[in-house]
């Protein structure tokens, strides 16, 4: 969900209008998922190195993350929506904490879709206790999936607003994750740019490693 500073900033805006811009792309886009065959949708919100930026305008990015929280809940009940979060919990604050525990126990039943939230989140940091955890002579793909907990490979990764590298994220998960990347800044991603981005992958022959279809022949 990457362009949301460099968007308020071409309005002359501040950085946490762009943020907030971001946080109605988010609802568009978890209302639009269901509707084009989406089961599961990760949302790279905060990584852990994201901790550098300015304080304020991580500050900011909390309250908006539990603000989002506590106005999103209740639709996404509505919606057959399950929320669930991936990363660290200990740095965040207790407000926050508090939200993020209602959001997932109150969402639990929701089936429709299954809406992944990244706060705080290093893929290396998740592999590195992964390994840690793994226990002597049980070391296989399954286990150490279950370990990342349990999570499906990723099939397509949507990088928005230009940038062409993976930061970090799910990199066991996206081992065969087709990647799309586009200039569209986050805040102007619509139903559209997901459902185009969806199309483009069901053009790609996905191989897993062996040969082409036409040429098993």
């Amino acid at each position: 969900m990457d362009g949301n500073g460099r968007w308020a900033r071409a309005r002359g805006l501040p950085r946490v209008a762009g943020h907030r811009a971001g946080a109605d792309a988010v609802r568009r886009v978890v209302e639009a998922a269901p509707g084009l065959g989406v089961g599961v949708l990760t949302l790279y919100s905060f990584s852990s190195d994201n901790w550098l930026r300015p304080a304020a305008e991580v500050k900011a990015l909390m309250g908006l993350f539990q603000s989002y929280l506590r106005m999103e809940t209740g639709r996404c009940v509505a919606e057959g929506v399950r929320i669930r979060t991936l990363g660290r919990r200990d740095r965040l604050s207790a407000p926050l904490q508090k939200a993020l525990a209602a959001a997932e126990a109150a969402t639990a039943a929701g089936t429709t879709l299954e809406v992944r939230i990244a706060v705080d989140y290093s893929s290396r940091d998740a592999i590195l206790d992964a390994a840690m955890r793994l226990k002597k002579g049980e070391a296989s793909r399954e286990a150490f999936s279950r370990l990342l907990g349990d999570a499906p490979d990723v099939d397509l990764l949507i990088r928005t607003g230009g940038e062409q590298r993976l930061s970090d994220f799910l990199l066991w998960e996206c081992a065969y994750a087709e990647l799309l990347f586009t200039k569209r800044m986050w805040p102007e991603f619509a139903r559209a740019d997901l459902e185009q981005a969806i199309a483009e992958f069901y053009s790609r022959e996905r191989r897993f490693g062996r040969i082409p279809e036409a040429a098993a022949g």
